[in-house]
């Protein structure tokens, strides 16, 4: 039997509370190409994963050391 593992999936309202960061800045990033393989739901909707979470950490620490 093959086991997937499931990874949590997160809301766009559940990064930006998360990060204390607005939708606008999380869409530009993406749009910016600095946050990458975001998915989309059903709806079309973005669905943030844990490789998300990671990248949006990296963007965090770089913005607050320069």
């Amino acid at each position: 039997m093959v086991t997937r593992k499931t990874t949590k999936k997160y809301k766009t309202n559940e990064i930006c509370s998360r990060f204390d960061i607005s939708r606008a800045t999380l869409f530009r990033w993406e749009s910016e190409g600095l946050l990458t393989s975001v998915e989309r739901d059903w709806r079309g909707w973005r669905v943030y994963n844990e490789h998300n979470l990671k990248d949006i950490e990296k963007i965090m620490k770089g913005k607050n050391a320069g």
